[in-house]
């Protein structure tokens, strides 16, 4: 077991195995990525919001009828300039905290540890909540278009999170490689209907509409500041996923912090033109939404024609949607990363694989992912309600800590810059209190509730690694080491070479050496015991065979109590307690053992100080056991 308690600092576990994060170049930068693979691997959460930003517009907007329609592409200008601050401010994080952690880094330099806990916390529910959205959106476009797979849908999305999982612990630059084309299809598709509509005077096709319920609502003939803000706030999920290059910079090829800056302009720039572009043709081809076709499926139609561009279009939707997960793959185990570093989580999610991937992060995001899927029942709009508020928080958090940046470092042109990130934390605080007021009866609630228990665990970690590091005296020159009396005392049930080996080892190990062996008052316990001791005194092995009676058949608690009471009567000895075990030749063979030795070992362990040593012996093909290795210490 590898404990780091000092400074924050990765702890290696195992040879060849785990490895701290490096500061890039070199063989590991092969697996970093580059600008457009960054593109690919954490901008997915992003693109694919188009898919359901414009539409949460459109359907907030409807409750006013035709009249309310018309503000679609005023709302969404104004969620435009929401993105641009929004891309400006992370430009600036990615230069000042090329560490990675985005608006928890910020918070924990310029607004306080509690408050970067906060920022943290809604982070990670934020991360959680879009991979399950994301599959259960993407499944969802599947079983629109085969309905018979409906009944299924938990298991399909299930076999979509193992890939995205399988793929992304192979290293990020695998899963960049893998999603780039998803996702140059996607945008292409988006790109080329959004350029074919500006040339349409009209619909070509409102096939897929055809036979659907509008869900427009009559006789409105003005639009209240209420519903625009409610409308404004629902399409501001568009812009989950923004944040997700700053939180990611190490993950980036060197310059990282130059390259992950490209990457979040080009993710602002192409959002951005997509976003604007689907509002333009909303209003052009006057689409109203109805009951069970998405909005962008209307579009694809208005603008193609009901073709195979139109399934393509579909296709592209549908695969994005599902791969759009693979940000928060990307993103998460990088903050979480940075958190166990700070020790606000176990340390165990700072190590790196061999391949750059934070794999304890990636396979604990997979298991609270497939918890939710399967406790929500594959259904989107059970989770969709959750999703937008942990990132509001955590853009706002920034915005703040971005403004105390500026006023604190003052360099040229400071308040512009703060003006620019106080508009933006007062845009998106109002909308984190707009979309947790709308949406609490809908489970916004959950959100509420569980972000101040995920900053309490935060602090719980935190003051457990301290406490350890006080114990330890962490931080402060030790006393010099010195040589104490050695004990050992070996446990023994008989003679064997075993036992010959054991005490031989015991031997060098200690200065003294204690042979203990359990018996019990059955009639033929006592006479194994009195064999015991007949055929110790002939082997005459020049250690002292010591019986500890037990009334029950308890083995692991009469030596913890023997060793206990060592402890007391010889406070100066340093106290070892060494179990010999063998190791069958064959993985099966195991079965046939008794597990003695785990016994002791956890008695041992969970009563005593005592070091214990587990000696074990390998059964070969010879005729005798044959030691693998030189007996080392396990506390």
């Amino acid at each position: 077991m590898a404990m780091h308690t000092g400074k924050p600092t990765a702890v290696a576990e195992g040879p060849g195995r785990e490895e701290p994060p490096d500061a890039g170049g070199g063989a590991a930068d092969r697996h970093r990525l580059t600008s457009l693979q960054g593109l690919a691997a954490l901008s997915l959460d992003a693109m694919a919001s188009v898919a359901y930003g414009p539409e949460s517009i459109v359907l907030v907007l409807a409750a006013a009828g035709a009249y309310g329609l018309g503000f679609t592409l005023p709302v969404t200008l104004a969620i435009a300039a929401l993105l641009t601050v929004l891309v400006a401010s992370y430009r600036q994080v990615i230069a000042a905290f090329p560490d990675g952690g985005g608006s928890y880094a910020v918070a924990k330099r310029h607004l306080g540890r509690r408050t970067s806990l906060v920022a943290a916390a809604s982070l990670i529910l934020d991360y959680v909540l879009n991979v399950a959205v994301s599959v259960t959106a993407g499944v969802a476009a599947l079983t629109s278009a085969f309905p018979s797979l409906h009944g299924e849908r938990v298991w399909i999305c299930l076999a979509v999170l193992v890939l995205v999982t399988a793929v992304n612990l192979r290293g990020v630059v695998d899963s960049a490689k893998a999603f780039l084309v998803p996702t140059a299809l996607f945008v292409g598709s988006i790109l080329a209907m959004i350029t074919v509509g500006l040339f349409r005077d009209g619909p070509v096709s409102t096939a897929s509409a055809n036979g659907h319920a509008s869900a427009l609502g009559e006789g409105a003939t003005a639009v209240g500041a209420l519903l625009l803000l409610k409308a404004f706030a629902a399409g501001c999920s568009a812009l989950t996923g923004v944040e997700a290059v700053a939180n990611a910079v190490p993950s980036f090829r060197a310059p990282a912090a130059r390259r992950a800056q490209r990457t979040e302009v080009a993710l602002g720039a192409l959002l951005g033109v997509m976003l604007i572009g689907l509002s333009v043709l909303i209003g052009r081809f006057h689409l109203q939404p109805v009951e069970g076709v998405t909005v962008l499926a209307q579009l694809a139609d208005a603008s193609f024609g009901h073709n195979a561009a139109f399934y393509v279009v579909q296709f592209a939707t549908m695969v994005l949607l599902a791969l759009a997960a693979n940000t928060s793959f990307g993103g998460l185990p990088v903050l979480m990363s940075l958190l166990a570093r700070h020790h606000h989580l176990p340390h165990v999610f700072a190590l790196k694989a061999d391949r750059q991937v934070h794999r304890h992060g990636v396979v604990w995001l997979a298991l609270v992912s497939a918890a939710l899927l399967v406790l929500s029942g594959g259904d989107t709009n059970t989770l969709v309600p959750l999703f937008a508020i942990g990132v509001f928080v955590g853009f706002t958090i920034c915005q703040v800590g971005m403004v105390r940046h500026w006023y604190v470092e003052r360099p040229g042109g400071w308040r512009t810059k703060a003006a620019l990130n106080g508009f933006g934390a007062l845009l998106t605080g109002v909308s984190a209190v707009v979309v947790t007021a709308t949406k609490f009866t809908e489970g916004a609630w959950l959100i509420v509730l569980a972000l101040p228990l995920i900053v309490l665990a935060f602090e719980k970690v935190h003051r457990a690694y301290a406490e350890i590091g006080e114990r330890l005296a962490l931080g402060r020159v030790p006393q010099p080491p010195y040589r104490a009396p050695s004990l050992v005392v070996v446990p023994v049930s008989g003679l064997s070479r075993l036992t010959c080996q054991a005490l031989t080892a015991a031997r060098s190990l200690g200065d003294e050496v204690l042979a203990v062996t359990v018996t019990h008052p059955a009639a033929e316990d006592r006479q194994a015991a009195e064999a015991l001791r007949r055929d110790w005194e002939l082997w005459k092995p020049g250690i002292e065979l010591i019986e500890l009676s037990s009334e029950t058949r308890a083995l692991g608690r009469p030596v913890s109590a023997y060793v206990r009471k060592l402890a007391q009567t010889r406070p100066d000895a340093q106290l070892t307690v060494l179990i010999p075990e063998t190791e069958p030749a064959h993985l099966w063979q195991r079965l046939l053992q008794n597990q003695r030795g785990s016994v002791l070992a956890h008695a041992v362990r969970r009563d005593t100080d005592a070091v214990i040593c587990r000696l074990r012996f390998r059964i070969t093909g010879a005729a005798a056991p044959t030691p693998s290795g030189v007996p080392v210490p396990r506390s």
